[in-house]
């Protein structure tokens, strides 16, 4: 028991190590390859003298890495970290390892806003309103699904079924509202549906990351109160925990960090779902460790998807999605094949 207390820390020294790691390999590799030790160099000279020293002295190094590869590592990071979070929490929540934030029509919600957006132009006047917009369209999906399923005394098992029954709604109205629509917006929403972190900007990170480290710090706050729902509604209660209201806060802050993830990375799929439960392996299944080792991971997780991205035939690349969408998939499959084969076994 001594050594199982020592050991967790240790984890997270290595997990944040490895992290910081992979950022500096990612950082580095690309179209244009970078030293490490030019990384460090310029990172040193900015640190000291400011973007203008560092341009000054790393011009090349300067222009790639602080305006283009490391905007868009801190949104792997974010978005990674938000979704892996968000899919801890659902699964704690609902008591299911394969749950998601999924079920609120969160993905359904963005992706309606997101074709409404495309189709009415708004993406043509400012392209920087389309984040925003499919951040609301989440939020507001995940909102009306909630308000459906309050009334219920089987909350959790009601939410669900409303939460399919409105992404049902709205994926016939994405289908409708994409038979106007030219062809060019047809490939811009399908394009944006394959979920990617090219071109993102420090501007576009601004107003999702302080909402984003928000709503991780108060949900890492209610790791416990994620392992006393864990044992029931009636034993959490008599524990002293408000059921209901530990819900909607939890949900809230689910919803919160999907609807910026996606506003960050666009929809990419099955960080939720893998990374909570190969965390879940690896430290067990305390919400108070979980939670943490979850955030790592997605954000390990995401960031070396993108790096596959961006250097498996570069100089082009392929959208993070659809790395993170065939990785799923193939663990996913192997799941199914280890559980039957264990089945057989006994």
């Amino acid at each position: 028991m001594i050594v199982h207390q020592y050991i967790k820390p240790a984890q997270g020294l290595l997990a944040v190590t490895a992290l910081l790691v992979l950022l500096m390999i990612y950082l580095s590799l690309g179209s244009v390859a970078i030293p490490i030790d030019d990384i460090f160099a310029m990172l040193g000279s900015y640190i000291h003298g400011g973007e203008a020293l560092a341009q000054q002295q790393y011009p090349l190094a300067s222009a790639i890495i602080l305006q283009i590869r490391l905007p868009r590592a801190c949104a792997a990071i974010l978005a990674g970290s938000a979704l892996a979070l968000a899919g801890a929490c659902s699964q704690g929540l609902f008591r299911n390892p394969l749950a998601s934030p999924d079920i609120l029509g969160i993905s359904a919600g963005s992706s309606f806003a997101a074709v409404v957006a495309i189709v009415s132009g708004l993406t043509v006047v400012n392209p920087a309103l389309l984040p925003f917009v499919t951040a609301i369209g989440a939020l507001t999906t995940a909102t009306i699904v909630y308000l459906i399923a309050r009334q219920t005394q089987q909350h959790g098992l009601f939410i669900i079924l409303a939460g399919l029954a409105v992404s049902s709604l709205l994926g016939g109205l994405t289908m409708g509202v994409l038979l106007t629509a030219q062809q060019y917006e047809i490939s811009e929403f399908v394009f944006w549906t394959m979920g990617g972190l090219d071109a993102r900007t420090w501007q576009q990170l601004l107003w999702p990351t302080p909402i984003i480290i928000i709503a991780a710090w108060i949900l890492l706050r209610h790791g416990q109160t994620l392992n006393l729902l864990a044992l029931g509604e009636q034993n959490a209660h008599g524990m002293g925990i408000n059921v209901r209201n530990s819900r909607r806060i939890l949900l809230l802050l689910a919803t919160l960090l999907t609807a910026m993830a996606i506003a960050v990375a666009g929809p990419i799929g099955f960080i939720g779902l893998i990374v909570p439960h190969l965390a879940r392996l690896l430290v067990g299944p305390n919400n108070r460790i979980l939670l943490p080792f979850s955030a790592l991971f997605g954000a390990m997780f995401l960031l070396a998807c993108d790096l596959i991205a961006r250097t498996v035939i570069a100089p082009n690349e392929l959208k993070t999605g659809i790395i993170t969408a065939i990785i799923g998939g193939i663990y996913f499959i192997a799941l199914l094949i280890r559980s039957q084969y264990k089945g057989l076994q006994s």
